[in-house]
C-alpha cells in the first residue's frame, strides 16, 4: 500500500478529501456495527467496488481506520481488529481517565452555549422510549461529545472520538444482552447538574462511575461468552 499513512493520520478529518471521508465513514459504520465482524479479512478491491469509490481512496480510508485501531495490517493482509478482554481492559483504562478529565474541565470551562447544548441533548434523550436502544446510544454519544467540546480542549475531544469507535463495537457486540442504557438518562441529569454547578469533583465522580459501569457490564457479558 503506497498511502502516506502518517500524513493522513496527522490531518484533521475535515481536511481529508471528501471521497476519503465518505469511504472512511462507510467502512467505519460497517466495522462498528459488526457488519464486518472482528477478525474478518478485508479486501480493499471488493470494498472499493461495493462503495463505488477508487481503490486509492479506500486504501486511504483503511489507513485512517488502522490508526483508529479498527483495522489491522499484517504480512498476511488486512483484517478487522479483534475484540477481546485484554483490549477491553486497555480501552476502559484510557477512556475512564479521559472521560473523567473531560467532565472535570467541562464543569470549569463550559460556556452558556455549551450548557444549553447539553440540556437539549439530555431533554431529547429523556423523551425517547427505553426500547429505542440505538437512538439512546446515539444521543449518549452526542452527550459525551458535547462534554468533550465543553472541556475546551480539542485534542482531548479528538482522542475521545477516536476511542468511541472501539466502544461502539462493544455496544453492538453485547446489544442483545444490554439493558442499562436507559439508566444513562438519569446519570446525564446528575452530570449536567454538577457541570451547571461548576462542581468539577462531582462531575468527574459521576462520569467515572458512568463509564466504569458500562465497561464492567460489558466485561461480565464477554467473560460469560468465553466460558
Amino acid at each position: 500500500m503506497t498511502t502516506n499513512v502518517q500524513y493522513l493520520e496527522d490531518m484533521p478529518m475535515d481536511l481529508i478529501r471528501i471521497d476519503t471521508r465518505k469511504a472512511y465513514e462507510n467502512i467505519h459504520k460497517k466495522i462498528t456495527r459488526l457488519e464486518l465482524a472482528p477478525g474478518s479479512v478485508l479486501n480493499d478491491q471488493a470494498l472499493a467496488e461495493e462503495i463505488g469509490l477508487e481503490l486509492k481512496t479506500v486504501r486511504e480510508a483503511l489507513s485512517l481506520l488502522a490508526h483508529d485501531g479498527l483495522v489491522t495490517f499484517s504480512e498476511q493482509g488486512m483484517y478487522v481488529s479483534e475484540i477481546n478482554l485484554a483490549e477491553l481492559e486497555q480501552l476502559s483504562e484510557l477512556r475512564l481517565q479521559l472521560e473523567t478529565f473531560s467532565a472535570r474541565l467541562a464543569a470549569r470551562r463550559g460556556s452558556p452555549d455549551d450548557l444549553a447544548v447539553l440540556e437539549a441533548l439530555r431533554s431529547e434523550q429523556a423523551s425517547i422510549a427505553p426500547d429505542e436502544m440505538e437512538r439512546l446510544f446515539d444521543l449518549d454519544h452526542k452527550f459525551h461529545q458535547a462534554i468533550a467540546a465543553a472541556s475546551g480542549n480539542r485534542h482531548l475531544a479528538r482522542a475521545l472520538e477516536q476511542l468511541f469507535g472501539q466502544s461502539q463495537r462493544l455496544w453492538y457486540l453485547v446489544l442483545p444482552e444490554l439493558d442499562f442504557l436507559p439508566e444513562a438518562v438519569e446519570t446525564h441529569l446528575s452530570l449536567l447538574q454538577a457541570i451547571n454547578a461548576r462542581d468539577g469533583d462531582q462531575a468527574a465522580s459521576i462520569m467515572h462511575a458512568h463509564v466504569k459501569g458500562f465497561y464492567d457490564k460489558v466485561k461480565t457479558i464477554l467473560s460469560a461468552d468465553d466460558r
